[in-house]
């Protein structure tokens, strides 16, 4: 399937866990100017006086319409006063590593690719260490913004462009393996996608002036589908019109372009997720059915089953001194019992520590557990055992240092026998791959959660899980800092985060796209969405990493299924669905005008009175928020048959505990001639309604199932 003609794009990347964070407004002096949707009839200069001109930063001209320039406080304000402006901010900074990529990899060579298609208007833009020579037929676009970056190339530095890009679209590379972790063929979520990349950060972060004028190259140049593995932090919600993602999210939907974007790594507090615009396909994150363990042996030849990548070569008998931190706290400082138990630098004595494995807890939440392995290091200790829920789910890289990571259950047996033990000893043994690990998928603990915190009628936590937890990908061959002394520099690395996640989603919406090319985002996102499932490996409801059973909040519509996708029935989400959930969200009729070029002659908002446009979007979800007792709330949902002919389809539905769901009609019945129908479902309280109540709604003709989940709040 090489060749074929939908270009997977790449706009950001995404850093590691709590590195996705986005502050407020950089103090740049630099404003956006955001004037809606491009129209040859308007014009963006007219707004400044010729003396600010130089002052232009960016301009935005293609998908939509307006500049960023540096501006007083003053002056913004009276831009935004004037006609025809939809909005004016500061340019936000979103704290994130660089997207970029190293072509020279196994996973861009463009053996098999035919010629680069004629709708592709891109361009790969040169720089010292990047040329058009390094560009072909698989990578056929590479631009990078100056306004946003201290680098002024599209080659990657840091490994995070390559990773993300060789997962949504890397070619099959065989004999793929971190020094022989997860050994295996590696390849993208959609082979045959070629790729293009588009820099818009640098040390400091990634500057929104710089995203909104990628969005706006990126439609131009012809993308097919948007990753972006980028956002705010949690807490920090700027409204639609103020955000940079949303913005140019939206005009690339109206285009027809998929946008996929990762929910954040801010779990797994409530109100969490990121990106949460409906026209956004947003993405959780979740593990796979494979561990790497890292087995601990105590001197009573207890083995536990530790957790991260250590390629440490100490002996494999448990003799080796086995060290509480609490018992190797510095004497005469000022650093408690608590700081020394948890490893925080400078608050225990080298003298005590050396020669030891030093068991550290991990509950002062400053330190990282990198931060800690370095002191520790420091001091002389031959291992480190770390004492954390988190650490263990996820499987960080602790190079040649023999470093073992165990849940809360197994620390505490580890204290007993310290306890219990007059000279305890243990070892850690180097890590190895576990292949059908149950229980998988589970929810962890760091991915983004809902409920949406903009808008509580549409269930928009993220809208799938994909894989996000110890991802094997590409990465660049001169990074010496994931390379083990003496050994040469791997050509694959493992991370994890809802960043690698994005592109699996990325890549399946390429390949939906290339199967069907005249679907919408709005279908390719129905159809992974109603194909999902909600159970593991042990046939079991998905839970979270602290073992509850995970909700719509925590994945969305659940596990996104592999290829091929057969949905039978799609939901089809037209732009004047998101018009009307701009004016469900405040937005104004004369506002609405300006953003979409699409707005119909006879367009208004309804009523607020009688407002129920948010739940009534034909999204794949339904959420209804406020349902008061006794009260009943009607909504609607359009279907249409994708797979032809005549067809019958019967509904069942799964219901919360104080909640009466009726779907009318319970029958929908497909002709060649009538291939959309439309059903009604009125939810009742019974007067006992817990605050969130999930259930779903499933059609079914015996061949294929579509599934709904919904979502009822009394709050």
């Amino acid at each position: 399937m090489k060749g074929l003609n939908v270009v997977c794009s790449l706009i950001f990347l995404a850093s590691l866990l709590r590195e996705s964070h986005a502050g407020e407004a950089e103090s740049n002096g630099v404003y956006i100017v955001y004037m809606g949707a491009a129209a040859a009839s308007r014009d963006s200069h007219n707004l400044l006086v010729s003396s600010k001109r130089n002052a232009v930063v960016h301009n935005y001209r293609n998908a939509f319409l307006g500049f960023a320039a540096r501006l007083t406080k003053t002056e913004a304000q009276d831009i935004a006063r004037k006609p025809g402006v939809v909005s004016v901010f500061p340019d936000p900074l979103f704290k994130l590593h660089t997207t970029r990529i190293w072509p020279e990899s196994e996973s861009f060579n463009d053996d098999g690719f035919g010629p680069i298609p004629s709708k592709w208007k891109g361009t790969c833009m040169q720089s010292d260490d990047f040329t058009t020579k390094n560009c072909n037929r698989k990578i056929i676009g590479a631009r990078y913004y100056k306004g946003g970056s201290d680098f002024n190339t599209s080659r990657d530095k840091n490994g995070h462009g390559t990773h993300v890009a060789s997962t949504a679209a890397g070619n099959a590379v065989s004999n793929a393996s971190y020094y022989g972790l997860a050994t295996g063929s590696a390849k993208g979520g959609f082979p045959g996608a070629r790729i293009a990349m588009y820099k818009v950060c640098g040390v400091k972060g990634c500057l929104g002036s710089a995203i909104m004028g990628a969005f706006d190259d990126a439609i131009k140049d012809g993308v097919d589908v948007l990753s972006l593995s980028l956002g705010a932090s949690a807490g920090y919600g700027p409204n639609f019109q103020n955000d940079p993602i949303a913005i140019g999210a939206f005009h690339a939907v109206e285009k027809g372009i998929t946008v996929v974007c990762s929910a954040g790594n801010d779990g797994p507090g409530r109100e969490t997720a990121v990106n949460i615009a409906p026209w956004i396909l947003t993405v959780a994150a979740s593990s796979i059915d494979r561990d790497f363990q890292a087995d601990i042996t105590l001197g009573d030849k207890t083995v536990i089953k530790g957790g991260g990548i250590n390629f440490g070569n100490i002996q494999r008998s448990p003799v080796y001194p086995l060290l509480y931190g609490n018992l190797a706290k510095r004497n005469n400082s000022s650093y408690d019992e608590s700081d020394a138990r948890n490893c925080v630098p400078r608050s225990l004595d080298a003298n005590k520590v050396k020669g030891c494995i030093l068991l550290c807890e991990n509950e002062d939440g400053v330190y990282t557990a990198k931060e800690k392995l370095a002191f520790v290091k420091l001091l002389g200790a031959t291992g480190m055992i770390l004492i954390s829920d988190e650490a263990r789910a996820v499987a960080s890289s602790y190079g040649s240092f023999p470093m073992a990571s165990v849940d809360l259950n197994d620390g505490s047996k580890i204290v007993s026998y310290l306890n219990t033990t007059r000279n305890p000893t243990a070892t850690i043994l180097p890590t190895v791959s576990v292949t059908e690990y149950k229980p998988a998928p589970v929810v962890p603990y760091f991915s983004a959660r809902g409920p949406s915190f903009a808008a509580k009628d549409i269930i928009k936590a993220s809208s799938l899980l994909p894989p996000g937890v110890a991802i094997l990908a590409s990465w660049p061959e001169n990074d010496s800092v994931v390379t083990l002394g003496g050994k040469s520099s791997p050509r694959f690395y493992i991370i994890s985060g809802t960043s690698m996640a994005c592109p699996h989603v990325s890549g399946l919406a390429a390949m939906i796209k290339s199967q069907n090319p005249n679907w919408s985002p709005s279908a390719i996102k129905s159809a992974m969405m109603t194909t999902a499932s909600q159970t593991n490996n042990m046939k079991k409801p998905i839970t979270t990493n602290s073992g509850t059973d995970a909700t719509p909040y925590d994945f969305g519509a659940g596990e996104v299924s592999s290829s091929p996708l057969q949905p039978g029935l799609i939901y089809e989400t037209g732009t004047i669905h998101y018009l009307l959930f701009l004016c469900g969200v405040g937005y104004d009729i004369t506002t609405i005008k300006l953003i979409s070029s699409t707005v119909p002659p006879d367009f208004s908002c309804p009523n607020k009175s009688v407002d129920n446009s948010v739940s009534d979007m034909n999204y794949p979800s339904i959420a209804v928020s406020k349902l008061t007792e006794k009260e009943s709330r009607q909504v609607s949902r359009t279907v249409t048959n994708v797979d032809g002919g005549e067809t019958t389809y019967t509904v069942s539905v799964e219901t919360p505990t104080g909640l009466e769901v009726k779907v009318t009609p319970n029958t929908l019945r497909f002709t060649e001639s009538n291939k959309q129908l439309t059903y009604q479902v009125t939810f009742t309280s019974n007067g006992n309604l817990p605050e969130d109540n999930f259930g779903s709604i499933t059609w079914s003709n015996g061949k294929y199932k579509v599934r709904s989940p919904f979502v009822v709040s009394s709050s």
